[in-house]
């Protein structure tokens, strides 16, 4: 049945390609004249819960008026609330640790061991609590692995790994859902653990341990987070702590990269901690436009981008107080051009509508403080998630000339990539992966809480393999490009930007989402995707 929808899906696409069903006239001066506007100076960055946040607001809600769409947030407004709380620790953590034999003492915050908390409490109490390795931490049973067999962590400390087995059954140089801290660290909660204590790829003395664990920077997340703490240790003095249990650390880690590895308690030792941290309190927004559909208008596809940039920062030292220039985050690449590429998409679909289904235009907040707007809206989604066919997320677009390849972030893990190619194909272009494994882009963007929840998502990325002059200039353009701006303040609006490869993703997208609009289809996870059983659970809503 599944193989004989995705024929069916590809024979629709091609036909409604050689009918020339799809017509957009997006405008480059149009993207343009708009990143120019949401990233100039008096935007201030666009910093959720500040003056940056009201103008762009405001821009957007102009915007969707203008092209005629309608409020869709909760209660027929524009607007979704979230409350963020933004948390930095008052004073140094106390941890310390006993053994057998008397064996024990203090850790030394920021030398031997970081702790944060988590939960609105701000603090966290833990004494005396014994330590469980559980390898890497991961349980995934569409791959057959499994850290944890049958033990209790029942008011334990989990200590884990960074990152994630290398074993085949993994995805190779690109990681998957289970090497995120995040991940395990819901995994173990779920399994009754006080707190998570990752062990640091790093030893002491190594300077990318010590910049990290000196330095206690503010942590921001949505209000209501579930209560823990996550703690991470150098190897040195996880290593200690391992070897009063009468363990090596050493032969533990090599052990964990096998499938049969089942936890091991760490016997006779245990660790408290005690830490305190202030909250303060920011309310920011989503923004949500709404494209109504007709026959079939409870079944949503999404179209998001963050709106939000990092702000502006303090002048450094000797510089004077005025130097806007220098001060301010304009985030015109990141994420302006996405915003306003999502508002060209609202008026293309809006020229091509009536669509059976709905379109749903999502701007979130916080994505830069981490993915807090899109994680928020799938926590308490407007429209079920269990009906919405998928996500599409723009997180930069494209800048500069047309490419035959599209990268986009996770191939291989959904079948909206196929339904891509083939649109994709009818321009003379190739679906690829991103290139980049090292960076996780998968988990990086706003798409990704959509996907954790289930939702197929897709993000197109940046080509390289320029049309005119191939990938040997076209990639070397695209590094440098990144390397000078991105998340810097020179991440400027250019006159000198050409928008052509912009528009090309643009119009891909249009066709993507005005043939699932206009369709029963349901895109699906792969058979291997660690997102399928999430997407399982609701099968019957789908029916």
């Amino acid at each position: 049945m599944r193989l004989m929808s995705r024929v069916l899906a590809t024979a629709a696409l091609s036909a409604l390609l050689a009918g020339g069903a799809f017509a957009q006239d997006f405008s480059e001066q149009r993207l343009s004249d708009g990143v120019r506007t949401i990233s100039a100076d008096e935007f201030q960055g666009r910093w959720p819960g500040s003056e940056g946040e009201d103008k762009t607001l405001a821009w957007l809600q102009a915007q969707y008026e203008a092209i005629g769409l309608e409020p869709g947030g909760p209660d027929g407004g524009w607007l979704q609330p979230v409350t963020l709380l933004r948390f930095t620790p008052t004073e140094p953590a106390t941890v310390s640790w006993t053994g057998p034999g008397g064996a024990g003492g203090a850790l030394e915050a920021g030398v031997d061991v970081t702790a944060r908390t988590r939960g609105d409490a701000g603090s966290a109490s833990i004494a005396g609590a014994p330590l469980v390795f559980v390898g890497y931490g991961v349980n995934a049973p569409e791959r057959n692995w499994d850290d944890f067999g049958d033990v209790d962590l029942t008011g334990k400390i989990a200590v884990v790994l960074g990152g994630e087995p290398d074993d085949e059954r993994f995805r190779g140089e690109f990681p998957t859902l289970y090497g995120r801290a995040d991940t395990k660290m819901d995994e173990l909660r779920r399994r009754g653990a006080v707190a998570m204590l990752t062990v640091s790829g790093f030893d002491a003395v190594d300077q990318r341990w010590r910049r990290g664990a000196g330095v206690a920077r503010p942590r921001t997340t949505i209000a209501g987070e579930a209560e823990g703490v996550s703690l991470s240790m150098n190897r040195d003095a996880a290593g200690r702590l391992f070897a009063a249990a009468g363990q090596s650390l050493s032969q533990l880690t090599d052990r964990a990269e096998s499938e049969a590895f089942v936890a091991v308690p760490l016997e006779g030792v245990t660790l408290s901690v005690q830490a305190s941290e202030t909250a303060e309190r920011v309310e920011t927004h989503n923004f949500i436009a709404r494209l109504s559909g007709t026959d079939q208008a409870a079944e949503t596809i999404v179209v998001s981008a963050h709106w939000d940039h990092v702000g502006t920062r303090e002048p450094a030292e000797g510089q004077a107080a005025d130097a806007h220039a220098d001060l301010i985050f304009n985030g015109a690449w990141d994420n302006a051009s996405g915003t306003v590429g999502v508002v060209e998409l609202a008026r293309s679909l809006k020229a091509a509508w009536p669509f059976e289904r709905s379109v749903v235009f999502l701007h979130v907040t916080a994505e830069e403080q981490g993915l807090l707007g899109s994680e928020f809206y799938a926590a308490n989604p407007v429209y079920p998630l269990e009906t919405t066919v998928a996500n599409v997320n723009i997180d930069m677009l494209p800048i500069g000339g047309t490419t035959r390849d599209l990268p986009i972030f996770g191939l291989g893990q959904n079948t909206l990539e196929d339904e891509l190619q083939v649109l994709a194909t009818a321009e003379g272009r190739t679906v690829t992966d991103d290139g980049q494994p090292q960076q996780g882009f998968y988990f990086r963007s706003d798409h990704f809480p959509f996907a954790n929840a289930g939702v197929p998502a897709l993000m197109p990325w940046h080509g390289v393999e320029l049309d005119e002059v191939g990938r040997e200039v076209g990639k070397p353009a695209y590094d440098a490009l990144f390397r000078t701006i991105y998340h810097q303040p020179s991440d400027e609006w250019s006159p000198d930007w050409t928008w052509g490869a912009a528009v090309e993703t643009l119009t891909l997208m249009h066709r993507l989402v005005a043939d699932l609009a206009d369709s029963d289809r349901w895109p699906e996870w792969k058979a291997d995707s660690e997102f399928a059983s999430r997407r399982a659970e609701s099968d019957a809503a789908r029916q």
